[in-house]
């Protein structure tokens, strides 16, 4: 019998972007190699258990989703157990991608939770003033250039991207509600702590 050991670990994304300045090795994206992998374990009778070890501070909600759904859809099929072993960090899509295992296991020292969706924008209105430079949009449409670096968020643009967020979140908060078994209430205010307290949440 075997236990088939995938590693997640690192920003969770379809594919991070190599810095070298010279031509990068090939690699095989994240979801590429862990759908191959479950694909090959679900083939192998000899396969009795999953487990997921992740040491990562999250990544892209997609990429998040689409993990959590791969062994989802792999624990449904293969009926074995999986179990996530979060080292030193399994913190927001890193923590999302555990949710679809039967048993969560961390260490004393683990960093997990920040149950939350993060959008970052940035605006260089100010520093193109400075240098004499005035960005023009020719556009089809008024949110067209929504989230450009080069000027301020409109207030409906605000309103539009802060409900593309709360939805996300509803979707995480969700899930965690389905698959730990924890009132929505106590999921929503322990996202809300300060990030570092870990969130031990075993069924």
């Amino acid at each position: 019998s075997k236990i088939l050991l995938l590693d997640l670990s690192g920003m969770l994304a379809e594919d991070v972007p190599g810095f070298s300045i010279t031509t990068p090795p090939p690699r095989v994206p994240l979801l590429a190699r862990v759908r191959e992998e479950l694909q090959k374990a679900e083939r192998d009778e000899r396969v009795k258990a999953l487990i997921v070890r992740i040491n990562s501070p999250g990544g892209t909600i997609t990429a998040s989703d689409s993990l959590y759904h791969e062994l989802l859809a792999f624990k449904a099929r293969k009926k074995v157990p999986v179990i996530a072993v979060i080292m030193d960090v399994g913190a927001s899509g890193g923590y999302y991608a555990a949710l679809a295992a039967d048993t969560i296991v961390v260490n004393p020292t683990t960093i997990t939770g920040s149950i939350g969706v993060v959008m970052i924008t940035v605006n260089a209105q100010g520093l193109l003033e400075k240098i004499g430079v005035a960005p023009l949009a020719i556009k089809s449409g008024p949110m067209k250039d929504a989230g450009s670096p080069f000027r301020s968020l409109t207030e409906p643009e605000r309103l539009v991207f802060q409900g593309i967020i709360d939805e996300m979140y509803g979707r995480f908060v969700g899930l965690i509600v389905q698959s730990r078994k924890i009132p929505e209430d106590r999921v929503r205010g322990l996202a809300d702590e300060i990030v570092g307290r870990k969130l031990q949440a075993q069924r």
